[in-house]
């Protein structure tokens, strides 16, 4: 009895084998006959800034070391008294830099000619730099008067960036800029070809992107007993861009 059921089931294994066989190579055709378009599109933001950086810094020089240091650590409190009493909390300041190093006078500083060898001095110069961040981008150059008034004699630079919450809100509208752009020309290719658009097979974003608009001030600023004038600071606009590659099934 076993032996007859296993002779008829020999023949069914082999037709199953013969219509596996066949089966494949079907399938595969399938594959290589599905009808795709890839566009690639890009979606943009344009915004203004909601943050600020500003790079300040005490510098102070001094044959004697520690009249170098006493001097700069009273002219940084003083700055920093006065941000403070503007409004600033400890949390928007922090010192990013302090170096102490010897410099070489070798130039009069009255009549601009090289001394003599005989005559040049060695000097103590202590940088102290304060960075101040805020989100009130029109008092950049209100900041920057009251820290050159108050001890601050240099400015590095000023950064004008978006806060975490604000790029991430317009990177998702990019996005969306970018996945639209990307199917009115997927439409269109479509449509000249006489095909439609019916599913999406595959997407991959690409990243985003927004410029960090910077001022340099890459020199001393002027006494602070000269006559004031307000610092005009005008903070411009940025991009927040996105970019989306996407295969459509037709």
């Amino acid at each position: 009895m076993i032996a007859m059921q296993l002779k008829l089931l020999v023949p069914v294994l082999i037709i199953l084998m013969v219509i596996s066989t066949i089966s494949l190579p079907v399938s595969a055709a399938a594959d290589s006959n599905e009808r795709v378009i890839h566009t690639q599109g890009n979606g943009e933001v344009i915004t203004t800034p909601d943050r600020v950086e500003i790079s300040l810094a005490v510098v102070t020089e001094h044959a004697d070391v520690r009249t170098a240091q006493r001097d700069n650590a009273n002219q940084m409190s003083s700055a920093m008294d006065a941000l403070k009493r503007a409004g600033l909390t400890s949390e928007d300041m922090k010192t990013t830099g302090y170096s102490i190093y010897t410099v070489t006078k070798s130039v009069d500083p009255k009549t601009g000619m090289r001394l003599p060898a005989e005559e040049q001095i060695e000097v103590y110069r202590v940088t102290n730099t304060l960075l101040v961040t805020m989100k009130d981008t029109a008092r950049a150059g209100e900041i920057i008067d009251i820290a050159v008034e108050n001890g601050a004699n240099k400015v590095n630079y000023i950064s004008f960036t978006l806060s975490d919450e604000k790029e991430k809100a317009l990177r998702a509208t990019a996005l969306q800029n970018a996945v639209a752009d990307s199917r009115a020309d997927a439409d269109v290719v479509a449509a000249a070809l006489g095909l439609t658009v019916r599913d999406v097979k595959e997407v991959t974003i690409g990243g985003g992107f927004y410029p960090v608009v910077s001022r340099m001030y890459d020199s001393m600023m002027v006494p602070a007993a000269m006559e004031r004038a307000e610092t005009p600071i005008e903070p411009g606009e940025v991009k927040v861009t996105a970019t989306v590659s996407i295969t459509y099934l037709c």
